[in-house]
Order: structure tokens, then sequence, then C-alpha cells
């Protein structure tokens, strides 16, 4: 399969990347070669490669940065989905793009007052410009009418770029004591366990006649995490657990104190959960996800 993969410079897309390339034919043009903030060099791209599958994990991820460049946030986030969107439809080919978490406000809760994980059709309202322009994608998708896949995921991390746990490592090697957000819930995702599940629904798909069967039974909006959840205070006490056991640290592990978001101010709102049911995708691609831990020990230890 001829696959067009985006954003391979990014934590997720490198790990697809490396999942993919053994297995298809992947295109991997970088932005010299194919300019994501410019919707007339991704269809002139997109036609002359004529993919099989393009697979859309390049997003603009810098969530308090985009508070100031909303433009920017919007061109990468909202319109080169839509352009890539009508490209696949003109194709007749599938999307696989990714989305997040903060396209909710944090607000569900049971009777009790207790945070509750989102379904995919939980009312939609994001606090943020990055939550607005991601959701914004989505919809440009899904009004195309193109056959996709769109994965809302949470709190990505790998060994790659930048992101929390290797934040968390660095800051392990140069600190004694640590202040982490103890009121904000999620799923710790590893970029490895998004991309090992796409790669297992990408070898689901079948070619020929019965693709379009599959895409209408198929496609549609899913949550993609690992399983469980904490907040950063425990995701990084359990970062220093693990690191410490598998001997990653120079020293003595810091000590760690939780502390409300208030204190620790930035320009982007939050919400304070981010919890995603998963229980409709493993339900209809039969998958089973990791815990956030075993999936923080896997990417700790490979």
């Amino acid at each position: 399969m001829k696959i067009l993969l985006t954003g391979t410079n990014g934590q997720l897309g490198r790990t697809l990347l490396g999942l993919l390339a053994p297995q298809h034919e992947v295109l991997a043009p970088l932005r010299a070669e194919l300019d994501l903030a410019d919707p007339a060099a991704i269809a002139a791209y997109v036609s002359a490669a004529a993919p099989d599958l393009i697979i859309n994990p390049a997003a603009y991820t810098a969530v308090d940065q985009a508070e100031q460049d909303v433009a920017g946030a919007m061109a990468i986030n909202a319109t080169a989905p839509g352009v890539l969107a009508q490209q696949a439809r003109q194709l007749g080919i599938g999307l696989i793009h990714y989305s997040t978490d903060y396209v909710f406000d944090g607000s569900l809760r049971d009777s009790a007052g207790a945070l509750l994980p989102y379904p995919e059709n939980a009312a939609t309202n994001p606090l943020n410009v990055y939550g607005r322009s991601k959701l914004a994608g989505e919809e440009a998708i899904i009004a195309s009418g193109c056959r996709h896949l769109i994965f809302r995921t949470s709190w990505v991390y790998s060994r790659y770029g930048k992101n929390f746990l290797l934040t968390m490592l660095r800051l392990a090697a140069e600190r004694d004591a640590l202040r982490v957000v103890n009121d904000q819930w999620g799923a710790p995702s590893s970029a490895m366990t998004i991309a090992a599940t796409t790669a297992s629904i990408i070898a689901m798909l079948p070619s020929g006649e019965a693709a379009q069967a599959w895409w209408d039974s198929h496609g549609g909006r899913y949550n993609l995490t690992t399983t469980g959840h904490t907040s950063w205070y425990g995701f990084t006490a359990e970062i220093l657990a693990q690191a410490e056991a598998a001997g990653l640290l120079s020293k003595a592990a810091p000590s760690l104190t939780g502390i409300p978001a208030s204190e620790y101010p930035v320009p982007a709102v939050r919400p304070v959960n981010s919890c995603l049911d998963t229980r409709a995708l493993c339900a209809r691609f039969g998958l089973t996800l990791p815990s956030w831990q075993q999936a923080l020990a896997q990417c700790l230890t490979d």
C-alpha cells in the first residue's frame, strides 16, 4: 500500500514511520516538499503522489503559542486537514487523522461530582485556540464526505522531541525538588501505543469492492488513549519511580510536591478532565489497549 504520511518530524509521525515503512511504501515529505500551510501545494502534492491512504499526524501543537498565533494554528490544524480530506474524497481513498482531548471543556461529571471519561458523542466545547483549531479540523474532514478515521488522543509523549516525559527526566537530572500540577486528569498516551494501534487497524483495511463497506461500518471518530487515568503529578511520580528502577536517573529522584493548576499559570486554559472513553474503539476493532503505566514502561525500556 502507498501511504502518504505527514509530520514525520514529530513524535507520532516518526513513530508511525518506523512501524509502517517495513510493510508499506511510505511517502514522508518534509516541509520543503509539502508545506501544510499552503492549501494549493497540498492539493498538488496529493494529486501527483496518488496514494492509497493518507495519514495526518502533523499538527500545530504549541498550545500556549496558539493563543497569539490563531492563524498559524488554524492553517495547520483546520485548513490543512480539510484540504487533505478533499483530496482523499477525489481519489476515493481513506484519511486517518489525529485530534485531541482539548476539544472538550473538562466538565463532564456524574451525579456525585466524580469526573467521567468523555465518549465520542459528548458535546464539544474547547477552552483554547488549539482545541478550537483541532475541532475545526475534525469538522472539515467530516464535511468533505471522505472515508475517514479520526482518533482523539491525550497527553502524548515519546522518547523523541519535546514532551512531558522528556521534560520530567531532564528536570529530574537538574533539580532536587519538583512541583507538578495535581488537579488536571487524563490518560498519558505513548506515541507507540497510538502508532501501534493505528498500524493494527491499517492491517484490517480491505481492498477493492469491500473497501467502501468497511469504511461505512468502521469509519468515524474514536478515542484512542491508554487505559486508566492519573494527574500530571501522578504521571510524574510514576515516571520517576520507573526511571529510577530502570537505572535511567543520574542521581536520586527529586522530591515531588503537588500543586493546583492555579499556581502554574499559562496562557491557554486546559481542561480539568481530559479522560476519554476508549470502549467504542476496542469494541469496533477488537483491540486491547495497554494501561498508561504499561505504556510508560515500554517507552522507557525499548
